[in-house]
């Protein structure tokens, strides 16, 4: 139904279109005015009110040629198509504006200088934020509140804190949201400390703080892992009733986690009266930070049931559980709930589904999920090289790495390097991993970081250059770290070096005494060298301090029921067909070839009983499994908590091609797929 013609009738109409955001409402009442209202110009409020409506709706191009026909605009018109610009993404534009009406010789107002500030901060334009700054100086504009609010966040949001903090000295009143925008932007800059002070002071000031205040004081606690000042303030929002506020709430929850106090978490959100979609993702983030994937997920169910629509951040959080879980099948269910919700293009939402597919092994579909992303950032490129890091395929690594350097969209962080090196490990390619690495402080500005110095190390140990790796570790600018000498025994343990791997190991002791995997490393690295006295003496060693190994196991997954094996385990329901498939596959792999490698039986027993001991270990197990119980034709997919030993990669290559059956087995490291009797490692990892 059309507006009445009146001209506040009209007015009322443009309020409603920019309330609902419908541009067709504003559209119909603009062409009622000029209709009915025709010859005579517009009246100038009403003209305002159409060019706030269509700067607000995103209508640029409308909004400022009717700005241009009118004849004198006023202060409220400029002010309306600057604000609009800067609200919704363009700054240029409104800094463009913003200079058009000072050569229209018409001032600014206190409305107009905190959107021009909005827009030199969001351009990044300190210099033209100084002189909007000096503009409203001259004015005595500068004196209002908001308007050196705006100049205040302007400054920090440039990177020009010390000219922030000048202007912050000098206001004559502080309200709330300047001492908001000094804390915020603190927290965002990565300087909590200083935001907790502000919020001291402000509290010693006598000011009263807000929902933004208490968020970004959590964060900041958060941010600098200080839980206990944190606790107090939740102490303090209680007394004062703020515990109420869904905001703050959501900001508890979010602290807590980060804290790695998950079920004070849980009990924030389980006491809430109010929860909306932040405060849900914010619980699903909390144990997905903290390893309880399975919890995040059922969290996630949770919140479909109560009638919580999947958003861009929720779908996104949870396929990040899924790519700790492997759990392709549910990545799957959540990609398709993000079709249904017309959410898939999101660049979000697209990054985490090209991460969870290539962490879950299915390259292929990441691929997919990369090329349909309308557009990406640099955690996009980053989840597809870590996709093919994770196979091991150095090539593609480094030609995706090329293809982002090459469009020119994004520059590589720190992250992208460690995943390109870690890719060049994998894959074999030393010379190209010591060449990126030596050269990345040069090629991009980025000062090498522990990690990649333990790529590094990694790099040179898996191709047999273990004491190069050790005169490396010995060269470094900064004190080694227990991946370092973690990845150092590694190496040395694959290559039989002995000598170099216990000092590497004396080294993690001397580190992480209580860490069990170091131990067992080094007892198994004697073990296969065939120095049972050694092996047998760093387990007693474990024994006498009481250092307790978690079991190696395996797992496989079926009809939505997990089939978890270890080692000579015969506590399966299906043991007696399990054990009859092992010895079948036994006499066929022997027939093609395969002979069992007993390097790889921990233990110091006859020839012929290591060769059983091989066979029962506990990816064997769930392989046999898997060949009982899933139908030909479906991939078989099993996760190993440890390191794939040798003997298993070598028999599951053989059984690959015997039974015609594709193999994806990731271990604690990476993946591999099997497939007529080769290993997409080609034999290296």
């Amino acid at each position: 139904m059309l507006p009445s013609p009146d001209p506040e009738s009209l007015a009322a109409a443009v309020e409603l279109a920019v309330a609902i955001r419908s541009a067709r409402l504003g559209r119909a009442a603009h062409a009622t005015a000029v209709k009915h209202l025709s010859p005579r110009p517009l009246p100038a409020f009403l003209s305002n009110h159409l060019v706030n409506m269509y700067s607000k709706l995103d209508l640029p191009t409308a909004a400022a040629t009717l700005l241009s026909l009118d004849p004198d605009p006023s202060v409220v018109t400029w002010t309306a198509l600057i604000s609009g610009s800067a609200q919704n993404g363009r700054p240029l534009s409104a800094l463009a504006h913003f200079a058009a009406m000072l050569r229209a010789s018409v001032r600014p107002n206190d409305f107009t200088f905190p959107s021009a500030f909005k827009a030199a901060a969001a351009a990044r334009k300190p210099l033209v934020g100084r002189q909007i700054h000096a503009s409203s100086f001259k004015s005595g504009l500068i004196d209002d509140a908001f308007v050196a609010c705006g100049a205040l966040d302007m400054y920090y949001k440039t990177g020009l804190t010390f000219d922030a903090r000048i202007l912050f000295d000098e206001m004559p009143q502080r309200n709330i949201v300047a001492w908001n925008a000094v804390m915020t932007n603190a927290v965002f800059d990565g300087r909590p400390d200083e935001a907790i002070k502000a919020f001291i002071k402000l509290r010693l000031h006598g000011g009263i703080p807000n929902t933004i205040s208490l968020c970004a004081f959590l964060n900041a606690c958060a941010g600098a892992s200080y839980s206990s000042l944190g606790s107090q303030l939740h102490a303090f929002m209680i007394q004062s009733g703020f515990d109420l506020d869904v905001s703050v709430g959501n900001g508890l929850i979010d602290f807590y986690g980060k804290c790695h106090w998950v079920h004070e978490a849980r009990a924030v959100f389980d006491e809430m009266h109010i929860k909306n979609d932040v405060s849900w993702c914010s619980m699903v983030v909390v144990y997905a930070q903290n390893g309880a994937e399975e919890e995040a997920f059922r969290v996630y169910l949770d919140a479909r049931k109560e009638g919580i629509r999947p958003t861009d951040f929720i779908v996104s959080s949870v396929l990040t559980t899924c790519a700790g879980l492997s759990g392709l099948d549910l990545g799957r269910s959540l990609h398709a709930a993000a079709i249904r919700s017309c959410i898939n293009g999101n660049i979000f939402v697209g990054s985490a589904l090209v991460d969870m597919y290539g962490k879950c092994g299915s390259i292929r579909d990441a691929e997919q999920a990369f090329e349909e992303m309308p557009e990406r950032n640099l955690i996009s490129w980053n989840a597809l090289i870590g996709g093919y890091t994770q196979l091991g395929n150095a090539h593609m690594a480094l030609t995706v790495f090329d293809e982002m350097i090459g469009c020119g969209e994004v520059a590589p962080s720190y992250v992208t390097l460690v995943n390109v090196i870690t890719a060049c490990s994998r894959g074999g390619l030393t010379k190209e991993g010591l060449d990126l690495f030596e050269t990345m402080k040069e090629r991009f500005g980025i000062e090498p970081r522990l990690e990649h110095y333990a790529c590094v190390v990694d790099l040179l140990g898996r191709a047999g250059m273990e004491e190069r790796a050790y005169e490396f570790i010995k060269t470094m600018p900064i004190r080694p770290s227990i991946s370092i000498w973690g990845a150092l025994l590694g190496a040395c343990r694959l290559h039989g070096k002995t000598a170099l791997g216990r000092i590497a190991a004396h080294k993690l002791f001397e580190i992480d005494p209580q860490d069990s995997g170091n131990h067992v490393l080094l007892s198994n690295m004697f073990a296969s060298a065939g120095r049972w006295v050694e092996a047998t003496e760093v387990r007693k060693e474990m024994k006498d301090v009481g250092i307790k190994k978690g079991p190696g196991c395996s797992w496989i997954t079926w009809k939505n029921v997990v089939h978890v094996f270890q080692a000579k385990d015969t506590t399966h329901e299906l043991n007696d067909k399990i054990q009859a498939m092992l010895a079948k596959l036994r006499g066929q792999m022997q027939a093609a070839g395969y002979t069992p490698d007993t390097q790889y039986a921990l233990y110091d027993l006859e020839e012929e009983e290591k060769e059983t001991e091989v066979l029962q270990h506990s990816e064997k197990l769930a392989l046999a499994f898997g060949l009982i119980s899933i139908p030909p034709g479906i991939p078989i997919r099993i996760t190993k908590n440890l390191r794939v030993c040798g003997d298993c990669h070598c028999a599951f290559k053989f059984i690959s091609g015997i039974v015609g059956r594709e193999i994806i087995v990731r271990d604690n490291n990476r993946f591999h797929y099997f497939r007529d009797y080769q290993c997409s490692c080609r034999d290296y990892w």
